[in-house]
């Protein structure tokens, strides 16, 4: 269930899986949607059809090949999809985008002419694939929206002092979502996305605050499983 003070434009659908409600066997039970973790293929099959029915659609979601690279595709030109995010202007293709702690954004128009959705795990974030996004968006920033899914959480998330640096080399005030522990920090994924999104003006920007290491029962995690499958979250155009 998505929050209810969320504002999703009519003609817009988005949605986020959770690790429930599929096939798969330990440790990628069981909802696993990655076909690239060591899980039976026909599993995750399976798995990819229950997400696409539960969600209605008629065709299959655009699954990418993720590099933690800032490089999206148009799905409605490109055939290629080793990238970390997607980006249609039509109803024909639904965005996706997999992750099992790395940050889900998902972006629209208010006018709902065009969707995206990026991976952004903190290389990614950190080397402007939110921003490369936006770039792709006709709209201006003013009238864009974001959804930021679940991730792993600000009390979870250690970095070391390179990570904290290369932040804040671009954005001075991104300092503050960086917390000392011992010689690492605790980053806020979240946080530090927010920020950049509002710096290129965008003002409606939404989060699930659920963090996929501290909820195992509910979400995948890399850092807490490192073997263990992946979540998806979806945005697509209705109209």
């Amino acid at each position: 269930m998505l929050p209810q003070d969320w504002f999703i434009p009519p003609g817009v659908k988005l949605a986020f899986s959770r690790r429930q409600g599929g096939v798969s066997q330990a440790p990628f039970d069981s909802l696993n949607l990655g076909d690239h973790v060591g899980d039976d293929p026909e599993h995750v099959r399976q798995n990819r059809l229950l997400a696409a029915k539960a969600m209605g659609l008629a065709g299959e979601p655009a699954w990418l090949q993720q590099v933690h690279g800032i490089d999206l595709v148009n799905l409605e030109q490109d055939s290629n999809r080793v990238a970390d995010g997607s980006f249609c202007r039509s109803n024909r293709h639904v965005c996706v985008v997999m992750t099992a702690d790395c940050l889900p954004v998902l972006i629209c128009d208010r006018e709902a002419t065009q969707v995206a959705a990026v991976h952004a795990g903190w290389r990614g974030l950190c080397n402007g694939i939110v921003e490369a996004a936006v770039a792709e968006f006709d709209a201006p920033t003013d009238q864009l929206l974001i959804y930021l899914g679940p991730c792993i959480g600000p009390k979870a998330f250690e970095v070391g002092a390179e990570v904290r640096a290369q932040f804040i080399a671009q954005h001075a005030d991104t300092d503050a979502f960086f917390t000392p522990r011992g010689d690492k920090f605790l980053a806020d994924l979240q946080g530090i996305a927010r920020y950049r999104a509002e710096h290129l003006g965008i003002g409606s920007v939404y989060q699930l605050p659920h963090c996929t290491f501290s909820m195992s029962a509910d979400y995948f995690s890399y850092r807490r499983e490192a073997k263990t499958g992946r979540m998806a979250s979806f945005i697509w155009l209705e109209k």
